[in-house]
């Protein structure tokens, strides 16, 4: 057994579940609709485990347990791993984001907002860009531009945080399971292509949209990648994360 301690949630992980216990009321309020997502996700065959929930979800003060989850076997996998059996890993991402791409609409499954890409950038704006220096300032406001620019696309279910720790392997290796979905939505697949890519690198990016034919993806994936620092620095800054958001921020201020 072992315990994990977030900002919104504290979690416990056994051999066979894992418990999640909300630490804010803004989190608790949040656990009947991440319940019905991956109840919703269950009824797919993705071609890989998601966590179900155990147990009807009931009320509770805060401290005490919330929500009861399947745990979904395996570990991750680091870059190390990945470059050891590239062909194998590229096949089964491949493999599981083609089903997840074929999946245009789910109950309980939210549609990416239109606005999306605009109120982050109004965020990053107004949040950040007082705390980089000038060339800090260009460069964000060269990725913003880029991902500004994309066109909104709902073509399939996306998890949104699609890489290192959330994605889980066994022997062989097989893409055993995908953890954390309280970020999926339904839209752009290129999204989840660009984690992978700023998890494992480029060459297994390349890989696996050989094997998708989502080679004209490419300019999609690449701006969403240069979005990840600020998103992180961004959401450090609204939570009052002041490790995220330096770490986020690295790139666009002196040392």
């Amino acid at each position: 057994m072992s315990l994990h301690s977030g900002q919104f949630h504290d979690v416990v992980i056994t051999p066979d579940r894992v418990l999640r216990y909300p630490r804010t009321a803004a989190a608790a309020a949040e656990l009947p609709g991440r319940a019905a997502l991956l109840v919703a996700l269950n009824t797919l065959a993705l071609g890989t485990a998601v966590p179900r929930p155990l147990a009807e979800l009931r009320p509770a003060p805060l401290g005490e347990f919330h929500l009861v989850l399947s745990r979904v076997p395996g570990a991750p996998l680091d870059q190390a791993g990945a470059r050891a059996a590239i062909d194998v890993v590229a096949g089964e991402f491949a493999r599981v984001l083609r089903a997840m791409s074929e999946v245009d609409g789910l109950d309980g499954v939210p549609t990416a907002a239109p606005g999306r890409w605009v109120e982050f950038a109004d965020g990053v704006r107004a949040e950040l860009f007082p705390l980089m220096d000038g060339r800090g300032r260009e460069r964000a406001a060269r990725e913003l531009a880029a991902v500004l620019a994309l066109d909104h696309v709902t073509t399939g279910l996306v998890h949104g945080d699609l890489g290192g720790e959330n994605v889980l392997w066994v022997d062989g290796p097989e893409l055993a399971g995908i953890v954390d979905w309280d970020g999926a939505a339904i839209g752009d697949p290129a999204e989840d292509v660009a984690a992978i890519g700023a998890s494992y690198g480029p060459e297994l990016v390349a890989r696996v949209t050989a094997l998708l034919g989502w080679r004209s993806s490419a300019h999609r994936i690449a701006a969403y990648q240069g979005t990840f620092a600020l998103q992180q620095a961004l959401s450090g800054a609204l939570d009052g994360d002041d490790e995220e958001l330096a770490d986020g921020l690295a790139g666009y201020r002196p040392a």
